[in-house]
C-alpha cells in the first residue's frame, strides 16, 4: 500500500443504472496507478456476469456473496442472513488486512436495505478503514447515517431507461 495516499469512503447510490459500472471504472483507473483492488458482491451469485469475468482476467480479486434468489425486505431466510454475515467479515478483513488499496464492496447498502447487515456494523467498518484504503460501496436505498459518514457520495437518479420501454437486460451492458 502506498503509504503517502489517503483513503476516503466513496459512497454510490440511487434508483438509477450505473452504481456497480462506477465502483468498476474506479478498478481499472486504480490498476493504471499500481493500486491492487478487491472486489465484494453481496446478493450476486452468477459468476459468469461481464465484471466477474473481466476482473478475474485482470487479476483482481472478486468474490461474490448471495445465493442464486431474490431476497424480499423483511423475508430474509436463515442462510440469507448467513451467507451475509460471511460475507461481511470477508469485507472486514479486505479492508483492515492491509492486502489492497482499493476495496469495492458492491450492493452492500441493498443487503443493508434488506436487513441482512446492520447498518452499524458498516459505520463501524467505515470508521475502523485504515487511512490508506479506499473504500466503495455500492446500492439502492442508502440510509442517512451512511451517506452522513461517508467522504463522497453520488446518488444515480434515471431520468429515462429504456427498460422503461420493455427492453431486457442485455450482457455486457447490464451484467
Amino acid at each position: 500500500m502506498t503509504a503517502t495516499r489517503q483513503g476516503y469512503v466513496q459512497l454510490y447510490t440511487g434508483d438509477g443504472k450505473g452504481k456497480t459500472t462506477a465502483a468498476l471504472g474506479l478498478i481499472v483507473r486504480a490498476l493504471g496507478q499500481g493500486l491492487r483492488p478487491a472486489v465484494l458482491q453481496f446478493m450476486k451469485s452468477d459468476p459468469s456476469w461481464g465484471e466477474i469475468v473481466t476482473l478475474k482476467r485482470l487479476g483482481v480479486p472478486v468474490e461474490q456473496c448471495g445465493l442464486d434468489h431474490w431476497v424480499f425486505k423483511g423475508e430474509a431466510s436463515e442462510e440469507d442472513l448467513a451467507v451475509a454475515a460471511a460475507g461481511f467479515a470477508k469485507a472486514r478483513t479486505l479492508v483492515a488486512g492491509g492486502d489492497y488499496d482499493l476495496v469495492v464492496l458492491d450492493e452492500l447498502i441493498t443487503a443493508v436495505f434488506f436487513a441482512l447487515i446492520p447498518v452499524r456494523e458498516v459505520l463501524a467498518l467505515m470508521a475502523a478503514k485504515p487511512p490508506g484504503v479506499e473504500l466503495v460501496m455500492t446500492g439502492r436505498r442508502a440510509p442517512e447515517e451512511l451517506v452522513a459518514a461517508a467522504d463522497l457520495v453520488t446518488e444515480m437518479r434515471p431520468l429515462k431507461h429504456y427498460y422503461d420501454a420493455g427492453v431486457a437486460a442485455r450482457p455486457g451492458i447490464e451484467y
